[in-house]
């Protein structure tokens, strides 16, 4: 029954991408003449694929607090590729991914498709480029979440804040928010640290089939009451990484 549960769900899954990206790239046809309105509709198809995807996997997710409104820069814990479709459901706003994600199947198409900054964090000369791309989005009105962390982990506690790509916020002296993100499955089931988190040698379809099996899951989105300012980004990562680890609820089962 799991295993056929999860090949269903896979099957639309895929339909609705397929569906909602074809109206997206429709759209951008369409609003070519007015560039202002291609955000507002990427944002709108977007953030309707996520809701549809977390309908279909029946997942319940819960918001703590106020969520941002555009512009804004957003940092928030990393525990697997669901945060980006969890917080799009939620928030308007584009997403800095490590480059391998574009390889992915299913989402890594709808990622890339919807003006996601990709970063190699492998190469050093690629954070000019990252940077300016957040400036760039930032300046147009755009919101923007990145994960400090650089990689994803199990959900017993939050990783160091690298502060790289803070570097604008600091330079322009912007207000950051933060966002704590943690999931649980149903009482019987794989413990969410291993069957939601996505983290250390775990293959990514093997991950999301397990994960399609599960009959639901839930996950908690706080967000920070008050942005922070700092004009050094590595005081700033500090104090980031302080709000989201005060927001932030382990995940069941996580060795700590």
């Amino acid at each position: 029954m799991a295993r056929l549960r999860s090949w269903l769900r896979a099957l639309l899954i895929a339909k609705v991408t397929i569906l909602f990206y074809g109206m997206w790239r429709l759209g951008r046809l369409v609003l070519i003449v007015r560039p202002s309105a291609r955000g507002r509709w990427r944002n709108v198809n977007f953030g309707a694929w996520a809701r549809t995807a977390l309908r279909i996997m029946n997942a319940q997710v819960e918001v703590v607090g106020a969520v941002p409104d555009a512009p804004f820069l957003l940092v928030s814990n990393h525990l697997s590729y669901l945060d980006i479709v969890v917080l799009a459901s939620r928030l308007d706003a584009i997403f800095v991914s490590k480059s391998e994600v574009r390889g992915w199947p299913v989402l890594g198409s709808v990622v890339a498709g919807m003006d996601t900054i990709f970063v190699d964090r492998d190469l050093h000369r690629d954070l000019p480029r990252v940077v300016a791309r957040i400036e760039e989005a930032l300046g147009a009105g755009e919101g923007v979440v990145i994960f400090p962390e650089g990689t994803s982990t199990g959900g017993a506690s939050v990783g160091a804040f690298k502060p790289s790509l803070l570097e604008p916020a600091a330079r322009a002296r912007l207000s950051v928010s933060s966002a704590a993100l943690s999931y649980s499955t149903p009482s019987g089931q794989p413990s969410a640290h291993l069957a939601v988190c996505w983290w250390g040698e775990m293959t990514f379809t093997d991950h999301f089939l397990r994960l399609l099996s599960l009959p639901g899951f839930s996950a908690r989105v706080a967000f920070g009451a008050e942005a922070v300012r700092e004009s050094d980004r590595k005081r700033l990562a500090s104090c980031l990484e302080r709000r989201v680890r005060e927001l932030f609820v382990p995940v069941p089962g996580a060795a700590s």
